[in-house]
């Protein structure tokens, strides 16, 4: 029976699929290059235990997708003498906003009272820009003041003939003053406390929840504790003057017009420890622009009003524009454990650097050392591919 040239062909590919090749090794007697290569190795085996396995715990299934609550209470009294609001004892239900206890609060630590509002006719203040006036026809009746406070009635009040003045407007009169505060009037905010309660678990591990409160049967432990990273560092009530300061600020400079500070609860769970190596650490940072008082972008603030009736049921408001610190408290973290996934993953990828070792020292041998024509000769063989006539028909029988 023969065989044509297309039958040696195919019977030739499907002998070639069981051959098994193995690749050429050339042992170079080249010290230099072999402690080069040596260490190249041993720099790779000691990246791999030490940084992945040890620091990294390359050995773990990561799961980052934290859930968690956070519930806060802040304590702490104060008291304010001004001559709008007199003699004031501020209590938490006073100066916290909102009250609910979420992870963003706002405490008060100054404020302007413009009190006894009353609907009606008056000047709108000099600072509205497009307020001022110097005849009737520049306040156009019925015009909304633009970042002022109340509707214009055609009117332009002024102190003379001489000067000029604002248009007269309706809305809640007297206008609001338009001054920034000099110090916090709640000086004692510095000694307000927060309690900041915090509860985590981890979805992918099934990992039941846990808290940031030290686990203790001491029931006054929560009434003496205050954080501290050394003494206490699962103590969650932290003093407001001592979270300014581990943010690099000064609690009655920032205190005088507010500012935004960031409470990092940070949870690093080895679960292959146990539950016991499942503790919270805290950063403290300050969020908003740490620019200077003079700036326009400094401080923190917003308005709110009481609205109340006299005898006669006439409507009044008492207008508040109040500075204060805000809190967010921000919570993240990872847990890891044991997994035969990332372990197989992380061992191949450290074998397959370990091997850009000997493409590294190849090129030095081919290129850099004295010896460099010799190494080529050994290591690349040139074939002169030669024609060979053969019959189109072999005889297999």
């Amino acid at each position: 029976m023969r065989c044509t040239k297309s039958c040696v062909m195919a019977t030739f590919a499907i002998n070639s699929l069981l051959d098994y090749k193995t690749e050429k090794y050339i042992v170079t007697k080249n010290k230099a290059v072999g402690v080069l290569h040596r260490l190249f190795q041993l720099s790779v085996i000691g990246y791999i235990i030490g940084w992945v396995f040890i620091v990294k715990q390359g050995y773990q299934e990561i799961d980052d997708a934290i859930q968690s609550s956070v519930i806060t209470k802040v304590k702490g009294t104060a008291v304010t003498n001004t001559s709008e609001s007199g003699l004031l004892v501020w209590g938490p239900e006073e100066y916290v906003i909102p009250p609910q206890g979420e992870d963003v609060l706002f405490v008060v630590t100054s404020f302007l009272e413009t009190p006894n509002q009353k609907m009606g006719y008056c000047a709108e203040s000099y600072k509205v820009a497009n307020a001022r006036c110097s005849v009737n026809k520049d306040c156009k009746k019925g015009k909304m003041v633009e970042s002022g406070h109340g509707v214009m009635s055609g009117k332009c009040i002024r102190n003379n003939e001489n000067s000029n003045g604002t248009c007269e407007i309706f809305g809640w009169c007297p206008t609001e003053k338009d001054i920034k505060p000099q110090k916090p009037l709640l000086k004692n905010a510095e000694n307000f406390t927060i309690y900041v309660k915090n509860f985590i678990q981890f979805p992918k591990f099934s990992f039941q929840s846990k808290s940031n409160i030290l686990e203790t049967t001491d029931q006054s432990y929560l009434k003496k504790c205050r954080y501290d990273k050394k003494q206490y560092p699962y103590c969650p009530i932290f003093r407001l003057g001592d979270i300014t300061r581990r943010a690099g600020c000064n609690f009655q400079d920032m205190a005088t017009l507010g500012g935004a500070i960031g409470i990092v609860i940070q949870w690093d769970c080895d679960l292959d420890k146990g539950t016991s190596h499942c503790n919270p650490e805290y950063q403290f940072t300050r969020l908003d622009a740490t620019v200077s008082n003079k700036s326009i972008a400094a401080g923190f603030n917003f308005r709110h009003a009481r609205y109340f009736k006299n005898a006669a049921g006439e409507s009044y408001r008492s207008l508040c524009k109040v500075y204060g610190i805000r809190f967010h408290i921000l919570v993240h973290g990872k847990a890891g454990k044991f997994a035969i996934v990332p372990l197989v993953i992380n061992i191949g990828s450290g074998l397959a650097v370990m091997g850009a070792g000997t493409f590294f020292c190849d090129i030095v041998l081919l290129y850099l050392t004295t010896g460099r024509k010799s190494y080529n000769d050994k290591k690349f063989e040139v074939l002169k591919y030669e024609k060979q006539h053969t019959s189109t028909d072999v005889d297999i029988s």
